[in-house]
């Protein structure tokens, strides 16, 4: 791909894409359990909804961690720029993140039908606005956002303004892509009447993501035209949004053929390649300044010395195996439908 050019930024712009979009994968689907965690109303079904993510959900935000992380050592002018413009909306995240550990550790301490109905709300509302305000960010950043010139880049909007239309449709996408993705991995973990009763909330959280992918990506074409400007220059990577076509298509395929792993991949094969067209459209621009893109932040202005960033690959290449070993030795523990006991949430 002639547009790339293979130097320690861009290995750094591709290795933050994949630990966000491992995140993605993987809490994606307890954000999503969390977005549906109302719908049953018998105890025994919200907590077997609560086991079937308590082994891993604590692991798989490692990924968030380790990719602000990662951002912060290759990137640090985009983590201030983004952190502190995004202040009070990345504040409201943390929040969340927060109230859904909480409430599934405390969810069944006590057997008061109150506290626990408490709980499963603080669950289902720090899902819904965490899932939401991902998307508002992700929004955010691929439209572009006003930013003074250097040497601050400083965020010249207020929050109010983060909340534009176009952000908005890539939150409620974001929602509609997690709720779909937990569904299934639900449906997975699960068996019996609420099996059964997952089973059809899928129906409607796809055709809820299809519609909202539809929405989205006219969205983009019309107004967020630098974000498929790559593909009109470069016809040969339209492979990519083929195969994301091609993947959405088979999540409803696999799933009225029972074959919810399957399913399950190709939900998962959709976020890489959603990732993909965002990353695509991004390159070498790490942040867009608008209604003045010389002002933006790309891979070469925003990065760290080349020192830093060869000693953070190599911290990486010895890191990130540990990261996937631990992740792939958590799922095979606990793999298998979820049977509740004694020391279950």
């Amino acid at each position: 791909m002639s547009f790339l050019v293979f130097d320690l930024n861009t290995i750094w712009f591709f290795l933050v894409g994949v630990l966000f979009t491992g995140y993605a994968m993987l809490d994606g689907f307890d954000l999503g359990a969390g977005i549906l965690h109302l719908l049953p109303k018998p105890d025994r079904d919200r907590r077997v909804i609560l086991n079937a993510i308590g082994p891993v959900w604590d692991g798989n935000e490692v990924w968030l961690v380790t990719g602000g992380g990662a951002l912060f050592a290759a990137f640090p002018m985009v983590y201030a720029t983004v952190f502190s413009g995004f202040y009070l909306a990345f504040m409201l995240l943390l929040i969340m993140l927060i109230f859904r550990a909480v409430a599934i550790e405390f969810r069944s301490k006590r057997e008061s039908q109150s506290w626990r109905r408490a709980w499963d709300v603080a669950f289902f509302v720090s899902s819904l606005v965490s899932s939401l305000l991902i998307g508002v960010a992700m929004g955010n950043i691929a439209c572009g956002i006003p930013l003074s010139g250097p040497p601050a880049y400083t965020y010249l909007g207020s929050f109010l303004s983060l909340l534009r239309p176009y952000p908005v449709i890539i939150g409620l996408l974001t929602v509609a892509l997690f709720g779909m993705h937990g569904g299934i991995y639900l449906v997975m973990k699960t068996e019996g009447e609420l099996h059964d009763l997952i089973r059809g909330w899928i129906r409607h959280a796809i055709i809820f993501f299809i519609v909202m992918f539809g929405i989205a990506t006219l969205a983009t074409l019309l107004y967020v035209e630098h974000m498929s400007a790559r593909l009109k220059e470069f016809p040969e990577l339209f492979i990519v949004p083929l195969l994301l076509v091609l993947a959405i298509a088979n999540i409803p395929r696999e799933y009225v053929h029972g074959r919810d792993f399957h399913a399950f991949l190709s939900s998962c094969a959709a976020m890489i390649l959603l990732m993909m067209l965002f990353a695509m459209g991004m390159y070498p621009n790490m942040v867009v300044s608008l209604p003045d893109p010389e002002n933006s932040l790309t891979i070469y202005n925003a990065s760290s010395s080349e020192g830093t960033l060869k000693t953070m690959l190599i911290i990486a290449l010895i890191g990130m195996p540990l990261v996937l070993s631990y992740t792939v030795s958590i799922y095979w523990v606990f793999r298998g439908k979820v049977k509740l006991e004694e020391h279950s949430y």
